[in-house]
Order: structure tokens, then C-alpha cells, then sequence
């Protein structure tokens, strides 16, 4: 097995998180502990597709700047903006100055708010959580993809949502805790709080879920 990454303070982590401090504090502080709620859901998607073709640390350094433009990431403001809005966010130096993913997320929020007769983006994508998630001892164990991951997407894609392929929504399922992608050797490997040493889901963690997802059944 290859020997674990760690930082200044010997913690193992996975080895991307030590590539700059602010992906350290990410890791450490967010990725892979559950997102319930629509507006942070709907932010990691938006995030999401902005860094489809770069890096996350680029986008994690335009965060504070795209929270600002898209109203602190409340979906129902962002469905209401306008084309004068794009040209705004399109001539903005301080975020990710990409048409197609501006619309997307314009888009997404409309999407988003037209779920909460469904039921709500939470239940919509939470229902998705795999049985079983992955196990990586490194990080070349890590897929890219999954059965679920594949099934979200053309879920997501199906109610209007855009920039949300099988490669970016395991991503998102990995950010919000849906899939353990730590690496075993992590100090955060089952922070989730919702699957044993094996992958699986806990019978809290089934609970958890079900509670979550009942709406949407």
C-alpha cells in the first residue's frame, strides 16, 4: 500500500489535500460530510460545473466571488436573473467567466425551485445513495463514476438540470457525503457518519437516508 499523505500536523490524508492550504481547509472542514439542505446542495452543483475542465483549487478560489454573484446561492434568486444579469457576471474578472456554465446555473436554480413539488432537491438527490460505497486504499481506487452517480445524472438532467454528467455528479456525491471517497488511511475516512469500515450503510445511516428521501417516495 502506499504510504499515507500528511501534513504538518503527521494527519494522513488523502494526497490531493495537500496540494495548497486552501484545499487542506476544504478537506479538513467540508468534503465528504452530508449537505442536506437545497441551498447548499444546489451551491456544490453549481460548483460543481464550474470546475468541469479545471482544477477544483481554481474554483475554490473563485468561491467567496461566485457566492457574492449568485446571491449567496439562493436558487430561488438566481432562477429570476436576466440576460442583463449574464452580461454582469460575463464581464466580472473575479469568477469563472464562462457563458454555458453561468446559464447552467441560472438554469439549475429554476430546476431547483421547480423540484420543491417533488419534494426538494435534498430528497431528489439523497435518494440516489448507494448501498454500498467505495474503498479506496489509494487514490488511483477512486472511480470516476458509478451506477448511481450515472442514474443521478440523467435523474437531474430529465428535470432541466444542466452541466450534471455521471462524472460530475459523483463528484458532488462524494463532496456532500454521499459516497466515502477518503482514502482508508485518512484521519476523515468515515466522517460521513452514515457507513462502517466496510462502505456500508449503518442502520443509522439507512435512517438517515429514508427520513431524508421520504418526501420524494
Amino acid at each position: 500500500m502506499d504510504q499515507p499523505a500528511t501534513g504538518s500536523e503527521n494527519r494522513p490524508r488523502t494526497a490531493w489535500a495537500l496540494q495548497d492550504p486552501l484545499l487542506t481547509e476544504y478537506y479538513d472542514t467540508e468534503w465528504g460530510r452530508p449537505v442536506t439542505s437545497e441551498r447548499g446542495l444546489y451551491e456544490r452543483i453549481v460548483l460543481e460545473s464550474f470546475q468541469s475542465g479545471l482544477s477544483w483549487l481554481t474554483v475554490l478560489k473563485k468561491r467567496d466571488a461566485l457566492r457574492e454573484v449568485f446571491a449567496g446561492f439562493d436558487p430561488e434568486v438566481v432562477a429570476g436573473f436576466t440576460e442583463e444579469d449574464i452580461d454582469r457576471l460575463l464581464g466580472d474578472a473575479r469568477i469563472i467567466r464562462n457563458r454555458a456554465k453561468i446559464e447552467a446555473a441560472i438554469t439549475n436554480a429554476q430546476a431547483t425551485v421547480a423540484l420543491r413539488d417533488a419534494g426538494g432537491l435534498p430528497a431528489f438527490v439523497w435518494r440516489h445513495t448507494p448501498e454500498q460505497s467505495c474503498v479506496p486504499t489509494t487514490e488511483d481506487e477512486i472511480p470516476s463514476q458509478s451506477v448511481e452517480s450515472r442514474e443521478l445524472a440523467k435523474d437531474l438532467r430529465k428535470h432541466g438540470f444542466r452541466f450534471v454528467g455521471p462524472v460530475t455528479a459523483f463528484a458532488l456525491m462524494c463532496a456532500v457525503g454521499m459516497v466515502d471517497a477518503h482514502v482508508t488511511s485518512s484521519h476523515l475516512r468515515g466522517v460521513c457518519g452514515l457507513r462502517d469500515a466496510a462502505g456500508q450503510l449503518t442502520e443509522d445511516g439507512r435512517r438517515f437516508v429514508y427520513e431524508l428521501t421520504a418526501t420524494s417516495r
